[in-house]
């Protein structure tokens, strides 16, 4: 008959005494884990807590190009920590910046860097933000698939098509190049709140905001999605995803930048900036002091930064590099503060390098 060594039971109704004492918690408490190892007849009682849950909101809002994939993420973080609330609204990247500068959110989806205006905005009523970068992005333009005469623009055609000049003057296709049909032309694109809008302007036009205002605008890509469909006239823009989503619906038209080069947004293409200048970072702003604040948002941002590669492709956008993923996540943990764009201009910036410059 095997016999416990007296010490050995003393210690082990100690650790069941330890275990019934530990104060009560509302709700469901994890029961802690008591481990008792003997080593050459001595007896090492550990006790090991687990964590309580983790609950509470995180407020996001911001692009509709970034939403789908923080939507994502926050599918498959909720799994983890089913407590943990992620609502993410769509007000579009000005919209968003607006509430997130006023305090009203914790999270800002971004399609483009945070503007000068909006850094002011964020200073005056001490909104501290870390900038952290999660996506490439391509912007897709494109007609109507009936449109059989269309398959490449140069960017001066684009030009020539969105500049402010052009409102109420280029409505023809065969305004826009010689041998183009007599045909209406109708324009599509995001609203002006938009980041999407901003960044084609700004790429496209040579200003952020410098365009025509005669054109059918919307925050919904899917509305967008819906006009171009139904209109056999129809030029438009949105985030490359959202073409993807519905590429049975539309038809893609290849950019030449100048070189003479008919190029394709692709994953590829976007990822090695072939694709120029229609290629973009894609962001997310976090509140500092709410991060500070509630353990949930670190939580949900370093897991947003450590899955995005495999969760980014799954929703049609292009991940970032390796080393990108982890700039950003030292940036976070680092608790830097600040745009390392400095509301200036993006257009050809390596965000690459940028990030490395302030490591």
């Amino acid at each position: 008959m095997l016999r416990v060594p007296r010490l050995l039971l003393i210690l082990l109704v100690l650790a069941a005494l330890l275990v019934a004492c530990q104060p009560a918690t509302p709700g469901p408490t994890p029961t802690p884990q008591v481990f008792v190892t003997v080593v050459k007849e001595q007896v090492v009682v550990e006790v090991t807590p687990t964590p309580g849950p983790v609950e509470g909101t995180i407020l996001v809002d911001g692009s509709s190009t970034v939403a789908p994939i923080t939507m994502a993420v926050a599918e498959e973080f909720q799994k983890q920590y089913p407590e943990v609330r992620v609502p993410v609204g769509i007000s579009g990247t000005g919209g968003g910046f607006k509430k997130f500068c006023a305090g009203e959110t914790d999270i800002q989806d971004a399609s483009r860097p945070i503007k000068q205006s909006e850094i002011e905005a964020c200073a005056k009523n001490n909104i501290e933000y870390i900038e952290l970068p999660i996506a490439f992005d391509g912007l897709a333009v494109m007609v109507n698939p009936q449109n059989d005469f269309v398959d490449c623009l140069t960017v001066e055609e684009l030009k020539k098509i969105w500049e402010p000049d052009a409102e109420g003057k280029i409505t023809n296709w065969s305004q826009v190049r010689n041998g183009f049909p007599n045909r209406p032309l109708t324009l599509y694109g995001p609203g002006v709140d938009s980041g999407t809008f901003d960044y084609f302007t700004e790429a496209i036009v040579g200003k952020a905001k410098a365009s025509r205002g005669d054109f059918l605008a919307s925050e919904d890509d899917n509305v967008l999605v819906q006009g171009i469909a139904g209109d056999p006239s129809a030029l438009g823009y949105f985030g490359l995803a959202y073409y993807e989503e519905n590429k049975d619906k539309l038809k893609l038209v290849a950019i030449d930048a100048g070189d003479g080069k008919c190029v394709q947004p692709t994953a590829e293409t976007v990822a090695n900036g072939t694709y120029k200048p229609l290629s973009r970072p894609l962001f997310i702003y976090v509140n500092r002091a709410r991060a500070d604040q509630k353990d949930e948002i670190g939580l949900f941002v370093k897991y947003y930064l450590e899955n995005a590669k495999q969760i980014v492709p799954d929703v049609g956008y292009i991940p970032l590099t390796d080393e990108l993923y982890t700039l950003a996540l030292q940036r976070y943990e680092k608790r830097i503060v600040g745009s390392v764009f400095k509301g200036e201009a993006t257009v050809g910036m390596t965000l690459t390098d940028l990030l490395k410059a302030e490591q």
